[in-house]
């Protein structure tokens, strides 16, 4: 198979939910590649659907393809008038407020590995025991779900 054969990657197509357009943006953002944020809003135009979007927005559709391509030059008020049409707007914090603020927002999502979360952010540990607290605490909260449903199951 030749190079010019092969399909070219649309990141489009495995956007499935509200859920994997912010994890995919906030990923995007926290890269801080402003080509790469504006590739990343671009897919999640697609994956949403360019006409609804640029209705949204007051944009024209043409426009919004060509602003958000890897070769658009976008402005500012095009990107917040696209991240306003999709429903988010934009929130500043320092780096290690956000670590912060992601332990907590999992803490939320999962009461088990809320005690764990508040733990590691109090004593402010390395990344890796971080990330070892995290995965304990999704072994429990799925060793827990499997032991409820069995017992549901009996």
């Amino acid at each position: 198979m030749k190079v010019s054969e092969l399909m070219e990657f649309d990141a489009s197509k495995y956007l499935k939910d509200e859920t994997d357009y912010r994890l995919y943006l906030a990923q995007a953002f926290e890269g801080g590649d402003p080509v790469e944020i504006q590739a990343a809003l671009g897919d999640v135009a697609k994956a949403r659907g360019m006409t609804t979007l640029a209705r949204e927005s007051g944009i024209a559709r043409e426009a919004l393809y060509r602003a958000l391509s890897n070769k658009g030059n976008a402005e500012f008020a095009t990107i917040m008038k696209v991240i306003g049409a999709m429903g988010l707007h934009l929130t500043l914090t320092k780096p290690e407020e956000d670590l912060k603020a992601k332990l907590q927002a999992k803490a939320a999502a999962k009461p088990v590995a809320a005690k764990k979360a508040a733990t590691v952010a109090k004593r402010g540990v390395s990344t890796a025991t971080k990330a070892r607290a995290n995965a304990t605490a999704r072994k429990t909260v799925k060793g827990r779900a499997k032991a409820s449903s069995a017992h549901a199951h009996a």
